[in-house]
């Protein structure tokens, strides 16, 4: 009886002191993992510098949406998926993946989409740029960089400029639409290919 006993009381210390080390054991590897960095730290202080840098210096917004009219009354809605505003310059928005529309008062519409671009949201200036597409009319028009100025009422078209209608396909190296006259000046800087002038009235 007395053995049995002693037996029972060995085995349960026995289980006591095995939970402990178990517990310990544990605890001490679990804290060991916790410390594990999956990214260096040099990293996570270089990412940290570089998004401290971006929130103190600008404010980021999505899908956002600019509309009104010009000087010359012709009324627009600009577009884009990201807008990026400086602190330091606010008046100035850089935008991602840009639409604009042009409503002309002759009751035509040009169509402006752009992978990147800017908007003065005093000036009302907006300039595109990276794979640039219009559509005016019947037109198409492909190019690299395009410029509105709001105060002269132009459009410059620029860089790799290709222009498909129902004439034909034409390559210049710039196209000048002056909104208020509604003509297009077509310039060629390279051997005099192109130079011509058009009223689109």
């Amino acid at each position: 009886m007395i053995d049995r006993k002693k037996k029972i009381k060995i085995a349960q210390l026995i289980l006591l002191i095995f939970g402990t080390i178990i517990l310990i054991f544990t605890y001490v590897i679990k804290e060991k993992s916790s410390e594990e960095v999956i990214i260096p730290k040099a990293t996570q202080e270089k990412i940290k510098k570089q998004l401290g840098d971006q929130a103190n210096n600008s404010d980021i917004f999505y899908n956002i949406e600019y509309s009104g009219l010009d000087l010359a009354g012709n009324r627009y809605i600009l577009r884009a998926k990201e807008a990026i505003n400086n602190k330091k310059d606010q008046e100035l928005v850089s935008l991602k993946f840009v639409e604009a529309i042009f409503f002309f008062k002759d009751d035509t519409t040009l169509y402006v989409w752009s992978d990147e671009g800017l908007y003065n949201n005093k000036t009302l200036d907006m300039s595109f740029k990276k794979d640039v597409k219009a559509i005016y009319e019947k037109s198409k028009l492909f190019a690299q960089k395009a410029n509105y100025s709001n105060s002269k009422s132009y459009l410059t078209i620029s860089d790799k400029v290709k222009v498909i209608d129902s004439m034909g396909t034409m390559v210049a190296d710039k196209l000048l639409f002056d909104i208020k006259k509604q003509t297009l000046k077509i310039a060629s800087v390279k051997d005099g290919k192109v130079n011509a002038d058009i009223n689109l009235k």
